[in-house]
């Protein structure tokens, strides 16, 4: 009897084992429904406790990464600032104005070049039209004589691309690459190119000590060993005859590119240099005429030069003036503009621009924190009355209100020497428009 007691007592405790646990499954089905439906991660707590940082998307991180890493467009104002062009997704690093005074071509790291019309720059907007650069981009432009075709140095493959620009119906352009580039025979990084205003060669410079004079369909007609150590900037002169370079020596060579008079390339030769800096000279710029240079150096001074000399009877250049400009002594990218008269220099120490009267040799104006980064190039347009930089994603375009002031003085003078009617009034007249531009832009010294 006992043992039936205990055999009934075991599977009744087995029966009640059994039952409670099909309880708590049922339960925990219900919480994890009511946990699915509630939208709360099973993990998480009813009370609100905050999920785990890991848990967000992929997508989320990435576009808070793209927020972080798009820079911020660099905002500058100033009463003497003309407009501001802003179409480049990338960094501009190279600009030049048409000899024709009707174009400015930029380019940058977005792989393209822009062309933007010098007519629009006083106006709400500014057009631009677009150039593709294929699987690279540009980091040098320059326009040909005849303002039908560009040429482009390009960052990766290490050698020049030309344009065609073709006129369309509409009045806008189509560009078209030619066929082939130029051969690769540099060995160093090029850091500037030019095409003579003749229209008989390209210049190409490396960081190296070496020029490269080529024919425009890519022969290389003659290599230049500049020995300065190392190349800072090299330029072909607006009157086509003359390429220059300065780098680690405290001087600037300039040699004559020789061609015959049937057309025909004939010789390098060295022509005369710059001499009476103390230290390494960081930039030059010749004046529209090629009549005058301007050069600064790490020793803290700029200089501007005679240049209209007959070198061949050993006759050197004279030095004009000497002027202190203590930023070019500095670890800093420093850029030099020259105005197309010679009146006006420009010199650039990192983001900052300084403005002198060559004539006085006075600092007149001085514009800080320009661009969001160092300044990459620095250009007067043909008519003097712009001063262009560039060195973020937009170009800068100020009005040169030395410029114009050093028309007032020199209308002046000539006023006072004029011999005839007709010769003041043509001078009255540059004087009055000179000095109403600088009213208008509040620069008018009384």
């Amino acid at each position: 009897m006992e043992l039936s007691q205990m055999s009934e007592f075991m599977g009744l405790s087995v029966l009640l084992g059994l039952l409670a646990l099909m309880a708590t499954a049922a339960v925990a089905r219900g919480w994890l429904r009511a946990e699915e439906r509630s939208g709360r991660p099973a993990c998480q707590k009813a009370n609100g406790f905050p999920p785990d940082k890991s848990s967000g998307s992929k997508k989320q991180k990435q576009y808070q990464r793209t927020r972080k890493e798009k820079p911020q467009q660099h905002n500058f104002t100033h009463r003497l600032l003309a407009a501001a062009l802003k179409s480049h997704s990338g960094n501009i690093s190279c600009m030049d104005f048409s000899s024709n005074g009707k174009y400015l071509a930029t380019c940058a790291d977005d792989r393209t070049i822009r062309i933007w019309s010098t007519k629009d720059f006083l106006q709400r907007e500014h057009r631009s039209m677009r150039a593709n650069v294929e699987l690279d981009h540009a980091t040098l432009v320059r326009f040909s004589p005849d303002c039908r075709a560009f040429i482009v140095w390009l960052a990766n493959g290490d050698t020049l691309r030309v344009f065609k620009m073709a006129k369309r119906e509409d009045g806008g352009y189509t560009f078209t690459a030619t066929p082939e580039d130029f051969p690769k025979k540099h060995k160093a990084p090029v850091i500037d190119v030019g095409i003579a205003n003749t229209g008989k060669f390209i210049m190409t410079a490396s960081s190296d000590t070496t020029v490269l004079i080529w024919s425009l369909k890519g022969q290389v007609l003659s290599t230049i060993n500049t020995n300065q150590m190392n190349n800072t900037h090299a330029a072909v002169s607006p009157c086509g005859r003359f390429v220059a370079s300065c780098g680690f020596t405290p001087d600037v060579k300039v040699w004559e590119v020789c061609f015959g008079k049937k057309g025909e390339f004939q010789e390098v030769v060295r022509a005369f240099e710059l001499k009476g800096h103390s230290a390494a000279v960081r930039s030059f710029a010749f004046s529209n005429d090629s009549r005058r240079m301007a050069s600064v150096s790490k020793d803290g001074t700029w200089k501007l030069w005679d240049t209209d000399v007959e070198y061949k009877q050993q006759q050197d250049p004279y030095l004009l003036r000497t002027g202190r400009f203590e930023e070019a002594a500095g670890a800093a990218p420093c850029r030099l503009a020259l105005s197309p008269d010679a009146q006006v220099l420009a010199l650039a120490s990192g983001s900052s621009i300084h403005l002198y009267n060559t004539r006085r040799g006075e600092k007149e104006e001085c514009f800080e924190r320009v661009h969001g980064e160092c300044i990459t190039d620095l250009s007067f347009d043909i008519t003097g009355h712009f001063l262009a930089s560039c060195g973020d994603r937009a170009v800068r375009l100020f009005h040169n209100t030395p410029g114009h002031r050093a028309i007032v003085e020199e209308m002046q003078g000539h006023l006072k020497r004029a011999s005839t009617d007709s010769t003041r009034q043509r001078l009255q007249q540059k004087l009055t428009q000179a000095q109403e531009t600088l009213k208008s832009l509040g620069a008018l010294k009384k």
